[in-house]
Parts: C-alpha cells; sequence; structure tokens
C-alpha cells in the first residue's frame, strides 16, 4: 500500500504529486528545489539553491524518522555541469559519511528556473 508524505518543514508540491510517498520500506523523494516551506524560491546564488533544496530533502527524511544514512539513491538534475563541483561539495556536507548511489545530469531546464534539483529514494528496515 502506498502511503504519501507531506511535513510543512518543507515546500508544499508546485503541482500534482507528493513530496515524498511510502513504498514499503522505500521512501520515494519527490525533486526538491530551492523553494523555503513558505514558498519562496531561494535562487540569489548557487549556493542558496542547493543549500535549501539539501536542506528539504533533510527536512522530509527527518519528518520520518530517517538521516542521509537512509539514503539509497540520489538523483541530481543541474541546469549547468560546469556547476558539477559546487554542487558536490555541498551535497558532501549535507550527506556526511552517507555513500548513496548517484547520477547527475545535466538538463535543459527545472521549474521555476532553477539550477539544480534533487530527488531520492531512501529504506527503512521494516
Amino acid at each position: 500500500m502506498l502511503r504519501s508524505v507531506t511535513t510543512d518543514h518543507a515546500p508544499a508540491p508546485i503541482g500534482p504529486y507528493s513530496q515524498a510517498v511510502w513504498a514499503g520500506p522505500n521512501l520515494f523523494i519527490s525533486g526538491m528545489i530551492a523553494l523555503t516551506p513558505e514558498g519562496e524560491f531561494r535562487n540569489d546564488s548557487l549556493e542558496s539553491e542547493v543549500r535549501t533544496a539539501l536542506t528539504n530533502l533533510m527536512a522530509v527524511l527527518e519528518s520520518q524518522g530517517m538521516t542521509a544514512a537512509n539514503l539509497v539513491k540520489c538523483s541530481l538534475f543541474l541546469r549547468d555541469m560546469a556547476d558539477f563541483a559546487a554542487v558536490n561539495a555541498i551535497y558532501s556536507e549535507f550527506m556526511g559519511d552517507a555513500k548513496p548511489a548517484r547520477e547527475t545530469v545535466a538538463v535543459l531546464g527545472l521549474p521555476k528556473d532553477a539550477r539544480f534539483e534533487i530527488s531520492a529514494v531512501a529504506y527503512l528496515p521494516l
């Protein structure tokens, strides 16, 4: 059975989707961009965008009693692959010792013309 997740500590979806969905012991977290929980888009710098999006991801995890250690896979979307090193440095800060599987792809565009988006899958043993 699928169960949607909602937390006030991350932005509400801007479309017809859930912040995250449980499927068994797996939590599928929707793409997070630099929206604050209040809906403000923080795009003054790449660093601000990445930190805000990762803070959102962590808020969804924490709302379900998890941390970065529960992440199994992350998908990173960049508008410009030239930002890879800067994004990777910030990502590493948030992940700590966690090393989930990951891909990073360059895309033509993202919602709200964001420069960065992340989605993830986490696992919580039953």
